[in-house]
C-alpha cells in the first residue's frame, strides 16, 4: 500500500491514554464534588451488563432529529417500553432532521437545550466547547461502565485520543463499533453490467472503464446522475487517494514523511483526485447536476431508467431503489458494487469506528438526577441490552431469538424489506431502529438486520486495509477561536474551488492561483496553529 497522509499514535501516546483511561476512577474522585449529592435515582453498584432502573421515576430531556420516513409518534412502543424497563420517561424537543444541526446551534447557543444532545458527530461539538454550555464527558466515564468495557475490549483508545481537547477532556461520547465496517458506495445496474459483459471494478480506472462502456451503449445518457449533492461519492473516492472530501472533508491532513499537517485542499493527493473526478464529468461520465440537484430528483433519474449508477447504503439500494426501478423498468436489478481501490491502496478509513454520539448540558451537573442519567445513557446506547433494544425491540413482540442469539423480526413487521409487505414497519409503527437511539455496537448486531447480498459485500470490505488515523492536534481556546475564524472560509473556498475545477468551471491549469488564494486567506496561519498544537500534543506524551 502505498504511503498516506495519515499516521498511527506513537505507542506511548497510547499507553499513556490506557493508563488514562484506566484511572478515570481516580480522576472523577478528584472531581468527587461535582457528582456529590447527585445521586437520586441512581442504581448502586451499577456495573457493565446490569439492566439499569432508576430507583424513581425520573424524566430526562432529549433533543429528537425527526426522520421524515418514520416521523415520531407518542405512542410508539419504544416509548413505553424503555419507561417500563428503565423507570425513565424522555422528554423530546423534536427538530426536523434536515433542520437539525443548524437548530442544534441556536439551541445551544441560546443556552436552553435539552440535558441530552444525541446525532452529534465527533467535531461538531467543538463549537460549544469555550462557551462552557456542554460537559466535559470524559470526567464522568466512571458513571458508564459498558462505555469504557467497550472501550478497552475493543481497542478504541487512539480513536477516544482524537477526540480530546487541549485541557484533556472530551466532550462528545461517541457511538463505537467493534469493527471497521463501510457501507456507502455505489449502485450499478447490474442487468446492463451482464448485457455488456462487465465486472465489478476494482479500481477507480475500471471504474472509469465501467462508466465509458455504458455511454457507448446509451450516448445520451449519463451513467452516474448522482444524490447527496455528490459528498458521499466525493468522500469515498478522496479516502482512497489518502485525503479527505465531500462528508469526510477535513481541513488539516497528517503528511507522514513530513510529520507535519498541511493544508487538505492543496496536497498532491487532492489535485489527483479532483483531477480524476474532473476527467469524469469532462468525459460525459457523471452528469454535472449531480453536485447541487436534490436527492429526489437523482432517484427518479435512475429508477426511470435514465441514468445506471448512483451513490447508495444498504438502506437506500432497498429502501429507495430496487423496487421502484423493477416497477418502472421491468427486468432491471442493482446492486451495491465493492469501493474500488485507489492510489492509497485497497483501503477504507480507521474513523468508522465511531460515529455520532451525544452531547451533555454542562448544566445536567447540577440535577440530583445526574448519575442516574449517566448511568441510563450508558445503559441504552451502550450495553448489548441496551442496543439490541434501541434496534430489534421487544423480543417476542417485533422479534424472536433463537438458541443460538440470531434474532428475527415477527412475521407482521418489516424493516428494510427483511419482511417485504408486512403490515407493520419496525421505524414507523414502533419507533426501534431509528436513528436518534440505534446505532454502533457489536459486529454481530451491526449485521444482524443485513441481507445475505451484504453480508457477502461485507466480506468482501474485510478484505481491505485500514487507514491509519491522523495523530490529535488539540486546540486551546484562543487558538481554537482562531483557527476557527481561518478554518471556516478556507474550507469554503476549497470546497468551491473544487466544484469548480470538477465541473470544468475553472481550468485546472489555475490551481496554483487557487492556491495563492487559500494563502490571502490565512492558511499558513491556520496550519501554523494547526502544528503548533501537535508539537505541544507530541511532546506531552
Amino acid at each position: 500500500m502505498l504511503s498516506t497522509p495519515r499516521k498511527v499514535l506513537a505507542a506511548g501516546a497510547l499507553v499513556a491514554l490506557v493508563a488514562g483511561l484506566t484511572s478515570c476512577s481516580s480522576s472523577s474522585e478528584a472531581d468527587g464534588a461535582d457528582v456529590a449529592g447527585k445521586d437520586a435515582g441512581a442504581m448502586a453498584d451499577y456495573k457493565a451488563g446490569d439492566q439499569f432502573k432508576a430507583t424513581e421515576a425520573l424524566d430526562f430531556s432529549i433533543l429528537f432529529s425527526d426522520h421524515p420516513n418514520y416521523p415520531l409518534k407518542e405512542d410508539w412502543l419504544f416509548w413505553e417500553e424503555l419507561t417500563e424497563r428503565t423507570n425513565v420517561t424522555l422528554e423530546p424537543t423534536v427538530v426536523p432532521m434536515s433542520d437539525y444541526e443548524q437548530k442544534r446551534s441556536l439551541i445551544v447557543g441560546a443556552g436552553n437545550a435539552p440535558m441530552i444532545i444525541p446525532k452529534t458527530y465527533p467535531g461538531q461539538e467543538e463549537a460549544f466547547v469555550s462557551s462552557g454550555a456542554i460537559l466535559p464527558v470524559s470526567k464522568y466515564l466512571d458513571l458508564m461502565p459498558n462505555l469504557s468495557e467497550k472501550i478497552e475490549n475493543w481497542g478504541l483508545e487512539d480513536n477516544i485520543e482524537g477526540l480530546r481537547q487541549a485541557d484533556g477532556e472530551f466532550y462528545v461520547l461517541p457511538g463505537v463499533h467493534e469493527a471497521v465496517w463501510q457501507d456507502y458506495t455505489i449502485a450499478v445496474r447490474t442487468d446492463v453490467m451482464e448485457e455488456l459483459g462487465l465486472e465489478d471494478p476494482k479500481d477507480w480506472d475500471e471504474f472509469r472503464e465501467v462508466l465509458t462502456a455504458i455511454k457507448t451503449a446509451n450516448p445520451d445518457s449519463y451513467p452516474l446522475s448522482d444524490r447527496f449533492q455528490g459528498d458521499s461519492l466525493l468522500n469515498i473516492i478522496s479516502m482512497t487517494y489518502g485525503v479527505s472530501a465531500g462528508w469526510g472533508w477535513n481541513a488539516a491532513s497528517w503528511n507522514e514523511d513530513d510529520e507535519k499537517f498541511e493544508f487538505t485542499g492543496t496536497t498532491d493527493e487532492y489535485r489527483e483526485f479532483v483531477e480524476y473526478v474532473a476527467g469524469l464529468v469532462e468525459d460525459g461520465l457523471i452528469d454535472p447536476e449531480s453536485f447541487t440537484q436534490d436527492d429526489e430528483s437523482a432517484n427518479q433519474k435512475f429508477v426511470s431508467g435514465k441514468s445506471f449508477a448512483i451513490s447508495t447504503n444498504a438502506q437506500t439500494l432497498v429502501n429507495d431503489y430496487r423496487q421502484a426501478l423493477s416497477d418502472t423498468v421491468p427486468g432491471a436489478t442493482v446492486s451495491k458494487i465493492p469501493l474500488p481501490a485507489g492510489p492509497a491502496g485497497n483501503v477504507v478509513a480507521g474513523t468508522s469506528l465511531l460515529e455520532n454520539g451525544i452531547m451533555i448540558n454542562a448544566e445536567a451537573l447540577e440535577s440530583e438526577n445526574f448519575t442516574a442519567m449517566m448511568q441510563f445513557i450508558d445503559w441504552l446506547w451502550y450495553s448489548e441490552e441496551g442496543m439490541e433494544f434501541a434496534k430489534w425491540g421487544v423480543e417476542g413482540t417485533t422479534f424472536t431469538k433463537d438458541a443460538d442469539g440470531k434474532r428475527t423480526l415477527a412475521a407482521d413487521v418489516d424493516y428494510v424489506s427483511l419482511n417485504a409487505g408486512a403490515p407493520k414497519h419496525l421505524q414507523k409503527d414502533f419507533g426501534f431502529g431509528g436513528g436518534v437511539f440505534a446505532y454502533g455496537g457489536t459486529t454481530d448486531l451491526l449485521q444482524s438486520t443485513f441481507s445475505e447480498e451484504e453480508l457477502a459485500f461485507q466480506d468482501i470490505m474485510k478484505e481491505k486495509d485500514v487507514l491509519p488515523l491522523a495523530p490529535p492536534f488539540p486546540l486551546e481556546e484562543a487558538e481554537r477561536e482562531q483557527a476557527t475564524l481561518l478554518e471556516t472560509p478556507l474550507s469554503d473556498t476549497a470546497k468551491q474551488a473544487t466544484l469548480q475545477f470538477i465541473l470544468g468551471q475553472r481550468d485546472l491549469s489555475e490551481w496554483d492561483s487557487y492556491v495563492a488564494e487559500l494563502e490571502g486567506k490565512g492558511m499558513g496561519t491556520y496550519i501554523d496553529l494547526v502544528n503548533t498544537a501537535y508539537d505541544r500534543y507530541a511532546d506531552s506524551k
